[in-house]
């Protein structure tokens, strides 16, 4: 799929979409360009329509768009000396007449637009208007319902070379069809708004399935609402629209037959936040990948094919060796069929997981591996004595749950042994609590005090068992994280003031905390949340210098940061690299392709490994790879075997 400007030929074997461009704000390229429609809301008033443009861009409008007239050449001069005109006609006049803005006052409006930073449109309702608007420097015209038949006046429009918006209300199909034909003749970019001009239009006349026929004269078509409330722009949106219009007005009870169609800023800043929402929801139709947090919840609740009994390797397997079993941390039942008639490459204890490497012919296998930097592999308590039987790495990383905090580590550990380690923290707390040492509720925040402080102490203990690290190194998701919305900038610098406050706390003699880059949207209880702290490259340094900690840079984490933000993930490594202690290694893609095996996302490692050489080369790291540990850690030795070389 490609993205091409109006007129520009489509590509052959390629799905092209055409886009048109009002100043920086590229139209139809997957974001909705909001229109405020003032028009004459103002009611006349200057400060009023000043007040409107602040408002607009407060509430995240793209544009705030105004109306222009020279009555004398709109109407017949027997209807402006109100010469027997119907009195709808005579009540429009009137009110254009008290509330139409002069001309310096929209020179006015434009610098002060350009000033703060939102762009002014305006529709000109004339050819005189559209002069003096060319003499103004605006970027695109609106062209209102009313005049979507005004062939003179959409030609005059056209040789301005401009993009037009135009609406579509009051007009019948075979006369927007015969618009859409002159403006393609003379190569106008133009986007087509479905419209229901009435204020404010019943919800049964609006007809959005309309946009979808509408698409088919053109293809970028938007939609100028004049409903009641939210719903139906929000729809539009959900149907394709790339451009919304809605009026925009301080108070809808106001004198003029606009204000009752139109939103009031509380209401225009919910039709934009749900307008945002709805844009990230649709995607790209053009595939479906399980989310981070589906694979949680697949693994948690999902259901496996397990051994009904104990096998021994060779055994033929049959249907009564094979259970159906929660959770889905193995192969699929789908697999079943696949399954039975396989000989069994390995020993299974009853109720262990069947793999997909069961249905090969052979296993991966871990061997002797040469590294630049330390290297090691994540373990628990009950899973050592097998890593150990099968490997001799630099290190273990030791990941605890709270579960494991009860434990005692010299029922699972019979040291000493000739390695380093290093603990992971638990994230999560007895209670369903969450680490968050940066918390504002000072309860929550001296609890996770204490937790960690616990963690310190089984780190300590465990430092018997490995002689050979004199301060070992605690990984911890420190906090930060919000529920349903990141935190202003200066809110996240308080967190990192208390964050500071708990260090000092915290009695950490003999070990090293080091706090985990972290990606914008960590998952936790199967759930997307909003994390604040120790993800911008920028505080990571800074904090890093003034509170002098290392931190355990997770490449994967920091990829989907990069992603997030638009920035450039190697020079994200090149100045986070000093500051580095530990490195978790794990691929990603997109915004929240986590922890994918080595190779299978975006990450030059390569290229990471130079960087990582250069800036931090003693330190150490271990394959941070989703359920890498599953199948005798089958995903480690695959990633190990793939970065080899690299580090």
């Amino acid at each position: 799929m490609r993205l091409v400007r109006a007129g520009e030929e489509e590509s052959l074997g390629q799905r092209t979409i055409m886009t048109i461009s009002i100043g920086n704000h590229i139209i139809g390229a997957g974001r909705a360009y909001v229109i405020a429609e003032i028009g004459n809301n103002h009611n006349g008033s200057f400060e009023r329509a000043i007040e409107l443009v602040d408002l607009a861009r407060g509430v995240g409008a793209d544009s705030a768009k105004f109306q222009m007239r020279h009555l004398d050449e709109v109407y017949r001069q027997r209807t402006l000396r109100n010469d027997g005109e119907d009195l709808g006609t005579e009540y429009v006049v009137d009110l254009l007449r008290r509330f139409e803005l002069p001309v310096e006052a929209h020179r006015k409006l434009a610098a002060y637009c350009a000033q703060k930073g939102i762009q002014y449109l305006c529709t000109p309702w004339d050819a005189c208007s559209v002069g003096v608007l060319e003499g103004m420097g605006v970027p695109a015209y609106k062209v209102a319902s009313a005049d979507l038949t005004n062939l003179p006046l959409l030609d005059v429009l056209c040789a301005t070379g401009k993009p037009l918006i135009l609406s579509t209300g009051m007009s019948r199909p075979e006369e927007v069809q015969a618009t859409a034909n002159f403006l393609n003749q003379r190569k106008a970019r133009f986007v087509l708004l479905h419209c229901n001009s009435t204020y404010p239009a019943p919800f049964h006349d609006i007809h959005l399935k309309w946009m979808e026929r509408l698409r088919g004269v053109h293809p970028l078509v938007g939609y100028s609402g004049h409903e009641r409330g939210l719903a139906v722009s929000l729809a539009a949106v959900a149907l394709g629209a790339v451009v919304v219009e809605r009026h925009f007005t301080l108070d809808r009870t106001m004198e003029g037959p606009d204000h009752a169609a139109s939103l009031e800023p509380t209401e225009f800043k919910q039709l934009i936040s749900g307008m945002r929402e709805i844009e990230q929801a649709l995607g790209d139709g053009q595939g479906r990948r399980l989310s981070q947090g589906e694979m949680i919840n697949r693994e948690n609740l999902g259901k496996s094919l397990v051994a009904a009994a104990a096998l021994k390797k060779g055994t033929i397997i049959a249907a009564s060796h094979v259970r159906v079993r929660s959770p889905g941390q193995g192969l699929s039942p789908q697999s079943y069929g696949e399954l039975i008639g396989r000989t069994l490459q390995r020993d299974l204890k009853e109720e262990d997981f069947f793999y997909p490497s069961d249905l090969k012919d052979a296993r991966i296998e871990p061997r002797k591996y040469s590294f630049h930097h330390p290297w090691g592999v994540p373990v628990r308590y009950h899973d050592f004595k097998e890593y150990n039987e099968r490997i001799q790495p630099d290190l273990y990383e030791f990941h605890l749950s709270y579960s494991d905090m009860e434990l005692t580590p010299d029922d699972f550990l019979k040291g000493p042994y000739p390695m380093d380690f290093v603990v992971h923290a638990p994230e999560l707390f007895a209670g369903s609590r969450l680490m968050d040492l940066a918390s504002p509720d000072q309860v929550y925040r001296a609890e996770s005090i204490r937790e960690t402080q616990r963690v310190i102490n089984i780190t300590r203990a465990l430092k018997r068992h490995f002689p050979r690290t004199q301060r070992p190194m605690i990984v911890a998701n420190v906090g930060g994280f919000t529920m349903d919305a990141p935190l202003e900038r200066e809110l996240v610098l308080e967190y990192y003031g208390r964050f500071a406050r708990s260090l000092a706390e915290l009695d950490l003699d003999g070990v090293e905390l080091i706090s985990q880059t972290m990606a914008p949207f960590p998952w936790h209880f199967g759930g997307q949340r909003y994390q604040n702290m120790f993800v911008r490259i920028e505080e990571i340094v800074e904090w890093c210098t003034r509170l002098k900690i290392r931190m355990c840079f997770d490449i994967s984490h920091s990829r989907l940061t990069c992603n997030h933000l638009g920035l450039d993930f190697y020079a994200f490594c090149e100045k986070i690299a000093p500051h580095t202690g530990h490195l978790h290694l794990g691929d990603a893609k997109d915004l929240n392709g986590e922890g994918l095996q080595i190779g299978e996302g975006d990450i030059d490692f390569a290229r990471v490994g130079k960087i990582l050489r250069a800036g931090c080369p003693g330190a150490s790291f271990i394959p941070e790879i989703w359920q890498g540990h599953k199948n005798g850690g089958e995903g480690f030795w695959l990633a190990l075997e793939r970065l080899e070389g690299v580090l």
